[in-house]
């Protein structure tokens, strides 16, 4: 069997690629081995939002600020809230996933693990296709530390997948890393009902995050209950009561916490094992993840595409990526992939949104202007009862163009698609100060920030310019 395009990998990569390859016309066959569809829909964006979301109403609604309202709660199942979640997985599943590539002419799907041969053509469930272009779009997998002892809890390791397949919340757990996936699940089990323990090996919470930022979550996180320790070193984990123990050393003192699960929240490594890498001369860096030019290229004729290339791991990022390998795999165009302006999230309640450069970043190219507003000065966070945040915006004194925001607040998920295209677009704060923004809105708090390189805005009156 002949095929002018193979994609390896049935994710947010594999599938945007197959979108172009549709509408190119040309034969192509997506091989996938697992769940259609990758990590987002099935085991990441979509399940552990939904948690998360469905998790925020029940705190809101028992922990609310408004006067002459009193919630009770009669009723909380986490079993049923995950049988919902279970439903939107399937329904997504099916909806985005198999329908889209059963209703394509030109895409073929199969079941099962493509593997590379020597002489350059494919092996697939016993069949060897030639292809003229190979997509690599395998993704990733979590990775859990090689600690002492691991091998003696194994049946109360989590990762991210065996975490979302839980039908009961756990009575405790100690959750490894404090980035994105850490927090988020730590937030989902903490207003759940369990037990938990955050240890984070680096000195605060989101290291590569706006300092200020980080520290506030870290607090805000802290308030509800979850126990946050950074600087941790971890030593051995062994078997303890109806759990496990971990023992550690932080800021030089032996310290142990148990619990009756340990979720690994460390990274992930790269899906390339026996796919026959080392019959190509495909390159891979020191964390075995595929190395590309900017136009995703990995080798002559082999592209690479979404988490299989590493950072940011994002179903976005790795959707961009997929379109342009199959662009520049199938035409003659060499569209370079830009990750100057990926906005990135954290969903956790108040949410930590970015976009562009951080102060430390611009401090070595620009001249660096940096204003921090609280969300006290938002109207409507004090309204909806969202003043626990803050907004940072970075600026090149010279010209005032604005290099990056940062936002800690509810919402800032939503937020930072203004802030996106404000960065993207090579804004200045004066352009932002000369939109009329909507009263009252949490986005107003970009304009403000913007406004605080101006004036004082503890001074001015709503609305004000």
């Amino acid at each position: 069997m002949k095929y002018d395009f193979v994609i390896l990998g049935g994710g947010a990569a594999g599938f945007s690629a197959a979108v172009k390859a549709e509408e190119f016309g040309v034969k192509t066959l997506m091989v996938n081995q697992g769940p259609i569809g990758g990590t987002c829909v099935n085991v990441g964006c979509v399940p552990s939002k939904y948690l998360l979301t469905g998790l925020e109403l029940r705190w809101r609604a028992l922990n609310h600020h408004y006067d002459g309202i009193e919630l009770r709660e009669e009723e909380f199942s986490f079993k049923r809230l995950a049988e919902g979640k279970n439903r939107l997985v399937e329904r997504l599943r099916k909806e985005k996933y198999r329908d889209a590539i059963d209703s394509m002419d030109h895409v073929e799907y199969v079941e099962g693990k493509g593997v590379i041969r020597p002489d350059g053509r494919l092996k697939v469930n016993g069949d060897t296709i030639e292809i003229r272009k190979l997509l690599i779009a395998t993704g990733a997998r979590a990775r859990i530390l090689p600690v002492k002892g691991i091998e003696s809890i194994k049946d109360r390791v989590l990762t991210n997948v065996e975490a979302l397949s839980l039908k009961e919340k756990p009575e405790s757990i100690i959750i490894m890393g404090g980035r994105t996936q850490g927090l988020e699940f730590a937030q989902i089990f903490s207003r759940a009902g369990s037990e938990v323990t955050l240890l984070q090996r680096s000195s605060r919470i989101m290291p590569k995050a706006e300092p200020e930022l980080s520290e506030s979550l870290r607090k805000i996180l802290s308030e509800e209950g979850i126990r946050i320790f950074t600087g941790v070193n971890l030593k051995k984990v062994e078997k303890a009561n109806n759990g496990i123990r971990v023992r550690s050393v932080i800021n030089n003192t032996e310290r142990e916490f148990e619990s009756e699960y340990i979720l690994f929240a460390t990274g992930r490594k790269p899906n390339t094992d026996g796919i026959g890498l080392e019959h190509t001369d495909v390159q891979l860096n020191d964390s075995g993840f595929i190395m590309t030019d900017k136009t995703m290229k990995a080798s002559n004729k082999i592209y690479a595409a979404g988490d299989v290339t590493g950072e940011p791991m994002l179903e976005t990022v790795a959707a961009k990526e997929g379109s342009i390998a199959a662009i520049n795999a199938l035409t003659e165009k060499e569209i370079l992939m830009d990750y100057s302006t990926v906005p990135k999230v954290v969903f956790t309640e108040p949410q930590l949104a970015s976009v562009g450069m951080t102060d430390e970043e611009a401090i070595q190219k620009y001249t660096c202007a940096c204003k921090t507003v609280s969300f006290t000065s938002v109207p409507k966070a004090l309204i909806t009862g969202d003043e626990k945040g803050l907004i940072k915006m970075v600026v090149d004194r010279d010209t005032w163009q604005i290099l990056g925001i940062h936002i800690l607040s509810g919402k800032a998920a939503e937020i930072i698609h203004e802030a996106t295209m404000i960065v993207k677009n090579k804004m200045t704060v004066d352009q932002v100060i000369d939109t009329v923004h909507v009263f009252p809105t949490m986005s107003e708090a970009i304009k403000l920030v913007a406004l605080s390189f101006r004036k004082d805005i503890g001074k001015l009156p709503c609305c004000a310019e």
